[in-house]
């Protein structure tokens, strides 16, 4: 509907029981300008409050910089529901660009609501109007964002301020504000390729247990090419079933967010496609869970055909949920760092062609799985026993691998640089020679659908006659690795198998410290950097692998008698 060449705009918010004039004053706010310097003139002020009285509700309206009333907004006695800014979406790491001001009746301070919605919707400043008994403007309350500061407040408050400091030069302060957090933000940038993540963690253990999960967190952010810049942890009983988070703990993290120039989040929980719809929806910031970041290093690190074939696989099946009620969110979900694997391309293609691919690769993986089985047979026709090298993912295996066998495996100081497995030959100096292989690395939690796609691989443990389980005793976490590759193992079946504990990177520990460590596992201590500590290693491998030929030898010459 049109008045003449001018649109009437829409009156958002509770308009029911408004009289037809009501209406009307509303409207003609849309045809009012601030100065472009100021934050309000007195005359609307007292425009707004005077309304505000009549109707006995608050009146809100949203400005631009450059003076144009965009939203004029009326709520009830208590508060206002704004409507959706989607036109006014701005990069996660500045300002919307708009000042939101509105009235209040009582003369109250900011209400929780008033700064979720500065939090979550990062106004450039809100404005309180306080009305009086007559209708008219008392004095006001003023909330601005800040940026990051040694005292970690997320906000500035001021309240009863007079009108007449309303009148100042907005655009100067905005400028200076931004200019502020872009300078603090750059103070976390490490070159421009690399995304800046928040790790979150909702817990309802210890904090200490919480902040030792994010630290592993981090290094998988790191190895995925991401700068964490920042860590929340929040304590509860149970989940928020929509967002995790607490809605306050939430709007926190979208502040710091904003100081630290972040614009991913990472959760150290596992997310439901709906949670991760909510959050990314509320915060307007890329949201993926430790699985979704595990994929992607995943992703990442595969070089050899079937290695690709099992992450895509994985990441399909994962990432399938996804695929029902997508909402605008979309481009902010699921779609890993960078794009990477199958990406968010595959999400936007309907179900149908996706679980067509998910059987196609199956079919491959089960065709390679096959492969695999032909190849382990000639091995054992030729009677060459197998050592597995197994343990929590950076312990060390390739480097051992490498020290043991003289290769030159990759070797990274990073976690799963070692994807695709690798198997070299080894003789002992009894003139004993074994299959040694390194496998790819345990970590806590590992996803289910990755298990299941390197089941073929995984499935090739099964057939060796002793696993090396290496272990990182320089790492304050050593016993909880030692715990999750142990469950590991029982979940794929193979704690049953032979087992040699194999105490890594013992330079960086004390000498006392790693004597009580070999006593307490029954291990072998060596530094996989240093060969002249292997010698006790290949001895004990070598007796175990002795021992099993020379069993299995006495046990066929029985039953041949």
């Amino acid at each position: 509907m049109q008045r003449g060449d001018r649109p009437i705009k829409r009156i958002h918010g509770q308009v029911t029981g408004l009289k037809a004039n009501q209406i009307r004053r509303l409207q003609h706010i849309y045809r009012r300008r601030v100065p472009a310097p100021r934050l309000i003139t007195q005359d609307l002020a007292r425009s707004l409050c005077s309304l505000a009285w009549e109707l006995n509700r608050q009146v809100g309206i949203l400005v631009d910089r450059q003076g144009s009333i965009e939203y004029v907004v009326v709520g009830d006695h208590r508060g206002i529901f704004l409507p959706d800014l989607g036109r006014f979406r701005v990069a996660p790491n500045r300002l919307r660009g708009l000042r939101y001001i509105h009235t209040h009746l009582s003369g109250e301070p900011f209400t929780s609501d008033d700064m979720a919605d500065l939090a979550q919707l990062r106004f450039d400043i809100m404005v309180a109007l306080n009305v009086a008994a007559d209708g008219l403007p008392a004095s006001a309350h003023v909330a601005h964002l800040l940026p990051d500061n040694p005292e970690g407040r997320q906000w500035e408050v001021q309240e009863h301020v007079p009108l007449a400091q309303l009148e100042a030069d907005f655009l100067g302060f905005i400028q200076s504000l931004e200019d502020e957090f872009e300078r603090t933000q750059r103070a976390y940038a490490v070159g421009d390729a690399h995304e800046r993540a928040i790790l979150v963690s909702v817990t309802a253990g210890s904090k200490a247990a919480a902040e030792d999960s994010l630290a592993e967190l981090a290094e998988l952010a790191r190895t995925c090419g991401v700068v964490p810049v920042g860590r929340v942890i929040q304590q509860r009983s149970r989940l928020d079933p929509h967002y995790v988070l607490g809605r306050g703990k939430l709007d926190e993290v979208m502040v710091r967010s904003l100081q630290l120039g972040a614009s991913l989040l990472i959760f150290d929980q596992s997310l439901t496609p709906s949670q991760s719809r909510a959050i990314a929806e509320r915060t307007d910031l890329k949201v993926i869970d430790r699985t979704m970041l595990i994929l992607d290093i995943f992703a990442q690190r595969a070089h050899s055909r079937e290695g690709k074939l099992q992450v895509e696989l994985a990441q399909l099946k994962y990432r399938m949920p996804y695929l029902t009620n997508q909402g605008t969110a979309l481009s902010r979900l699921a779609g890993g760092i960078g794009g990477r694997g199958p990406g968010e391309t595959k999400l936007e293609i309907d179900r149908r062609r996706v679980q067509d691919r998910i059987h196609h690769l199956e079919k491959e993986l089960r065709r390679i799985a096959r492969q695999r089985h032909l190849r382990r047979q000639l091995r054992q026709r030729r009677q060459l026993p197998v050592i597995s090298i197994i343990g929590y993912t950076n312990a060390g295996k390739s480097t051992l691998l490498n020290a043991l066998t003289k290769s030159s495996v990759l070797v990274q100081d990073q976690l799963f640089a070692t994807l695709d497995p690798a198997s070299r030959r080894l003789r002992f100096p009894r003139d004993l020679e074994v299959i040694i292989t390194d496998t790819v690395g345990f970590i806590r939690d590992l996803p289910r659908d990755l298990m299941a796609a390197f089941q073929a691989t995984l499935d090739e443990l099964h057939d060796a006659d002793l696993l090396l389980h290496v272990v990182d005793v320089s790492n304050p976490a050593f016993e909880d690795h030692i715990r999750a590759v142990e469950k590991i193992l029982a979940q794929l079946g193979l704690d049953h198998l032979p087992r040699l504990l194999v105490l890594n990177k013992i330079d960086l520990v004390s000498p006392e410290v790693v004597a009580n460590l070999e006593r307490l596992y029954q291990g072998v201590a060596i530094s996989a950097q240093d060969r002249r500590t292997l010698p006790r290693l290949i001895e004990r491998m070598q007796d175990v692998i002795w021992s099993q030929l020379h069993g299995e030898a006495a046990a066929s010459l029985a039953t041949a008698h």
